[in-house]
């Protein structure tokens, strides 16, 4: 295969799911954590999540003139929630069960600990090949 053949769209390579525990509070019958089905998310998504969580504020001193502020941490938790296909965070059983009303609060109260919060968002942004800012010094460093 070669010249622009080699783009097309037939030739991408899938995206994956995988499966990952996210918390060990959650556990088999055997007591094993329970694995989670991830997937990674397309660039159209993200830049819509984006969007969804960025908002005009004011500039201070500066009357009338505003400018964009992402709100980070509803962009990683809306990010974490739409990367995660199992358990269903939209099933109203699930929801009840924890008394949330959106699959945003449910995910918090399922993963409740902030090192596992932590461990999570690591490897969402893995799964979706971000680099994080530490990532990109070390890379420079060598």
């Amino acid at each position: 295969m070669s010249g622009l053949r080699a783009f097309f769209k037939e030739n991408k390579a899938e995206k994956k799911t995988v499966q990952y525990a996210a918390t060990k509070s959650l556990k088999d019958e055997n007591g094993n954590p329970l694995l989670w089905t991830l997937r990674p998310l397309t660039t159209k998504e993200t830049e819509a999540i984006r969007e969804d969580c960025t908002r005009e504020v004011p500039i201070t001193g500066r009357p009338h003139q505003t400018r964009l502020k992402l709100d980070t941490s509803k962009y990683i938790t809306s990010l974490i929630v739409a990367s995660i296909e199992e358990p269903n965070l939209y099933d109203a059983d699930l929801l009840d069960s924890y008394g949330c009303m959106k699959p945003e609060d449910l995910i918090k109260e399922m993963i409740d600990d902030p090192g596992e919060w932590n461990a999570l968002t690591e490897f969402i942004n893995e799964l979706n090949h971000f680099s994080s800012l530490e990532d990109k010094v070390d890379e420079v460093k060598n």
